[in-house]
């Protein structure tokens, strides 16, 4: 409770000092010409609104965290879980008991989610002309993955409750191994059949621009099967892209909001980049890195369960009121300490990354275009006009855009 309370003020103290920084609506020297001043104040005003939010946002969520834990929330949960499973008349066990606690918690967590998520989306959202969720959507949205949470939350966690209970020392490895097929098939199912619920997905018709992708994706020998263009425009004016897929099956996707604001040698540029990702090994890197820490965190996991006090300490206390699961939940608000370091490291290793691949599309001739694509998507996505370095250093996973324009600018005269 004590470090949940250090690390919700130190998140403020970050947020107030950006807050700070926003104030000054004048870019850099190096974008200042980029933007007039309306456009400066309308990105100032989108940033400040949205910071504003998260701090509300914070506070709430470590005093109600906080609230949770002191009164027992868990271990009641625990018991309502039980009292629903005997009501129905089915003896599940602990597993069946654990896969109720799951669904019950996940369902309030919604519940109490969707206020702030209503806000999020149909005010500060729409305000600043980034919001295109119809309200029917919305709670389509909504219905769907809890569909979704209700048809794949049982057989994992009823996977991960066996384990747990049954596979003795070997339990880290064991659910170090289930957790790695499980990320595998999500990573294959997800794109495949769960993400088409929620857009539509259809082939790049063929053009110039697909040939330009094609000619980059072949140069560079990226085994291209398909080329996809999702209407993100469907929800939000905010512009993306990316790859997916395993060995020779990969998959590349636009966001049709990227197509619109970009041309085609922008948006060729923006994909050298990602592309660079691939061809330098990011993506393996972070995937490995992401496994080895899991393992490590399982291994300590494997060790500390069976201390003493654990369960009291968070309420569990009595016959029955000892569940597996449980463990597992309260050892990650245990390793809070651990998760803050990984995720400040995991941020300094993807933003050493984001230059790297940008230093890659420089060395395949793409520096004009992807300085202009980037301009564009900051102006588009009204990114702040000015960062604080302490608050860009813990949070942002991409360098703002003075550092990595800097960075092209350099890279580029050296290929000269």
């Amino acid at each position: 409770l004590a470090f949940s309370s250090l690390v919700t003020v130190l998140h403020l103290y970050l947020d107030f000092r950006q807050l700070k920084v926003l104030r000054n609506t004048v870019p850099p020297n190096v974008v200042k010409h980029l933007y007039t001043k309306s456009e400066c104040e309308s990105k100032a005003s989108y940033q400040t609104d949205k910071l504003r939010f998260g701090i509300v946002h914070t506070v709430f969520e470590s005093v109600l965290s906080l609230v949770m834990l002191s009164e027992g929330y868990y271990p009641y949960v625990w018991r309502l879980s039980g009292v629903i499973l005997a009501r129905m008349g089915w003896d599940g066990g602990e597993i069946g008991q654990s896969i109720v606690w799951v669904l019950v918690l996940s369902l309030i967590s919604t519940c109490m989610s969707l206020p702030w998520s209503l806000y999020s989306t149909f005010v500060i959202e729409e305000r600043h002309g980034f919001n295109k969720t119809t309200l029917g959507t919305f709670v389509m949205d909504i219905i769907k993955s809890t569909m979704l949470t209700f048809v794949l939350a049982p057989p994992i966690i009823a996977g991960i409750v066996y384990i747990l209970l049954h596979t003795g020392p070997a339990m880290a490895l064991y659910l170090w191994g289930f957790m790695l097929v499980l990320s595998l098939v999500m990573l294959t199912v997800y794109p495949v059949l769960i993400a088409p619920l929620f857009n539509k997905y259809t082939p790049l018709e063929e053009g110039s621009l697909r040939e330009k992708i094609e000619a980059l994706a072949a140069s560079l020998k990226f085994p291209l099967k398909k080329l996809f263009v999702v209407d993100g425009s469907k929800r939000s004016a905010h512009s993306n892209a990316y790859m997916y897929g395993f060995f020779k099956n990969k998959r590349i996707v636009l966001y049709d909001t990227l197509i619109g604001q970009c041309s085609e040698e922008q948006v060729t540029a923006v994909l050298c980049h990602e592309l660079g990702h691939w061809k330098l090994g990011h993506t393996k890197f972070l995937f490995l890195g992401t496994q080895v820490i899991l393992g490590a965190q399982l291994g300590l996991f494997a060790a500390l369960r069976g201390a003493p006090g654990m369960y009291e300490a968070f309420g569990f206390i009595g016959k029955g009121q000892k569940p597996a699961l449980a463990a597992l939940v309260l050892f990650q608000l245990l390793v809070g300490p651990l998760d803050e370091f990984l995720s400040l490291l995991q941020n300094m290793v993807s933003r050493a990354f984001e230059f790297q691949a940008d230093a890659f599309a420089v060395s395949m001739g793409k520096a004009a275009q992807l300085k202009e694509a980037l301009c564009i998507l900051d102006k588009e996505n009204k990114g702040p006009p000015n960062v604080d370095s302490w608050y860009s250093t813990y949070h942002y996973s991409h360098p703002p855009l003075p550092e990595r324009l800097m960075a092209v600018e350099k890279r580029a005269k050296k290929s000269d």
